[in-house]
């Protein structure tokens, strides 16, 4: 059968292996044993990073791809043999991820295209009968595999149908997220000078996020997330804020309240508009907060509030009102500008402008690849010493800290260094610190001027120990007041808080993560006993 017979073999070879190849199970699914992205995400903000590069010339070029995944041999084959297979331009394959009927398209595509090239360089005209009959016995041979694969196909159309017919809605998508979490707490006597000992009972908690996401155009995201919860502010149990862990925000036990609402958009390919009705500053900057803080995300990231990211980006309270503007000159620069009001913007007496408030500006730089710096300036003002219109209380660092004036109304100027650094796809180091120059506007304490610092260094890696872990380490100094002209109002010393955990992802949707936070000399007084916080956290994502 000589040359023309070696073509047809071969031609068969690369589509019935494609063909093969498409139809296996893990192909259409997600990988199992990968998180699912960040759901904080606006979907608005896609990159270069997922456009389609050029044909690739050997499976090594793919950093995703590893001798031991099961479809290696079959890549290897269509890239190294037959040239029919392209990746994205970050040089990943992305095999575990779902594929659109436009990809498989354009794969199929590719590589009949090579079978014509084959086809077109044979020397012979005619198709011998030999040829022929082998290739109906061929046909006759994988005649199950066909069958199964287009059974496949039509179960596949019929579950569409079904998911199509009984969606709520055509442009909505929930996000779920449940926490199952157990913490003990360790230490003596609380930081609060009560001298009451520390509370050591054992402490069941759960956290609730259902997220409504909402896209009219595909380049737009109105976001309603509803919120319960009973995970208890451990300043309670510790008598500091030192040591509180994430999510342990709520009004009334497990009572479902709205916790977002905002929408998103661009004009253009280059501005982006946040406005937030019921929103959180660092939330309206999400995009310029991730780049530089590794263990942000909110659900699988850092277990203590400190260590999710520069208090710089909590000035200005919960639940406030606002927007922000953030504009992309390049991949390398970005530029953005917010401004948000206080818990009592629903006043009328206050409203956005007449009350607390706070104005960020930062500049986000990319000089290479890998490396990220922000520059962060905010001005706020806090009207009174209600705790919910308190815009410096971020949280995270001491009593005098968060209110250096005893309740006078407080006007601030705050600046913030933010760096993330991707050493290699399993390690990455961040660094943060800030600064704040705060001012008495009123008060008792009118015209006093006081200094507050924090810092802090962490390393995040990666996959650690199997795809979809991460373990994270973080030690910094809380938000401390290194100088006052109220006397009473200077911390006398310096604490740190150490956070180490782990997580390790069962699957794409439960997450185990244990975790200890250790705070030397709470309140940054050393006549405080260290407190130890450790918890366990089981996170549910659908």
């Amino acid at each position: 059968m000589g040359h023309k017979f070696k073509n047809i073999a071969i031609i068969f070879q690369l589509t019935f292996g494609l063909l093969l190849y498409f139809s296996h199970p893990a192909f259409a699914q997600t990988s199992a044993s990968v998180l699912p992205a960040k759901q904080d995400k606006p979907l608005v903000n896609d990159t270069a990073e997922n456009t389609i590069q050029g044909q690739v010339t050997s499976v090594s070029q793919l950093s995703d791809v590893k001798p031991t995944d099961w479809a290696f041999q079959a890549l290897q084959s269509l890239i190294e043999r037959y040239g029919c297979i392209a990746g994205y331009s970050d040089s990943t394959y992305r095999g575990n991820r779902a594929l659109s009927r436009y990809e498989f398209a354009a794969g199929v595509n590719a590589c009949l295209s090579r079978v014509n090239e084959l086809l077109a360089s044979t020397t012979d005209s005619l198709v011998k009968k030999d040829d022929l009959a082998l290739l109906q016995k061929l046909q006759e041979s994988f005649a199950p595999e066909l069958a199964t694969l287009r059974g496949r196909v039509d179960a596949l159309e019929v579950r569409a149908a079904t998911v199509e017919k009984q969606q709520f809605s055509t442009t909505t998508k929930l996000y779920g997220n449940a926490l199952f979490s157990l913490t003990a707490i360790g230490g003596n006597k609380k930081a609060d000078g009560s001298g009451a000992p520390v509370s050591r009972n054992l402490i069941a908690s759960d956290f609730l996020w259902l997220t409504f996401d909402t896209s009219f155009t595909g380049k737009d995201l109105l976001r309603t997330r509803l919120q319960a919860s009973n995970t208890p502010n451990l300043s309670v149990a510790t008598g500091t804020n030192m040591g509180r862990l994430t999510l342990d925000d709520y009004d009334s036990p497990n009572q479902l309240t709205l916790a977002k609402l905002s929408y998103q958009f661009k004009v253009g390919d280059k501005l982006s508009i946040h406005i937030g009705a019921n929103d959180e500053l660092h939330e309206m900057l999400d995009d310029d907060v991730d780049a530089v803080s590794p263990l942000g995300d909110h659900v699988n990231g850092s277990i203590s509030l400190f260590g999710q990211f520069n208090p710089i980006f909590a000035i200005g309270g919960e639940d406030v009102a606002g927007g922000s503007l953030t504009y992309e000159f390049s991949k390398a620069v970005r530029l953005s500008a917010a401004y948000a009001a206080g818990g009592n913007s629903n006043n009328p007496n206050s409203g956005l402008f007449g009350g607390t408030y706070v104005g960020l500006a930062e500049l986000t730089l990319r000089p290479i690849d890998h490396l990220t710096f922000a520059f962060t300036y905010t001005h706020s003002y806090s009207a009174d010493d209600d705790e919910a219109n308190n815009a410096l209380d971020t949280g995270t660092g001491s009593i005098n800290a968060s209110d250096p004036f005893n309740g006078s109304p407080t006007s601030a100027n705050s600046y913030g260094v933010n760096m993330a650094y991707d050493v290699s796809r399993k390690f990455t180091l961040a660094a943060s610190a800030g600064f704040t120059y705060a001012h008495a506007e009123g008060g008792d304490n009118q015209g006093a001027n006081a200094d507050i610092v924090n810092w802090s260094v962490t390393a995040a890696f990666p996959d650690l120990g199997g795809q979809g872990n991460l373990g994270g380490f973080m030690i910094g100094l809380p938000p401390k007041v290194t100088s006052n002209d109220v006397a009473t109002r200077v911390d006398p010393n310096s604490s740190l808080e150490l956070e180490l955990f782990y997580r390790y992802a069962i699957n794409d949707a439960i997450a185990v993560t244990p975790g200890l936070i250790m705070v030397t000399n709470p309140e940054h007084n050393s006549n405080n006993d260290t407190i130890y916080i450790g918890t366990v956290r089981t996170t549910f994502s659908f």
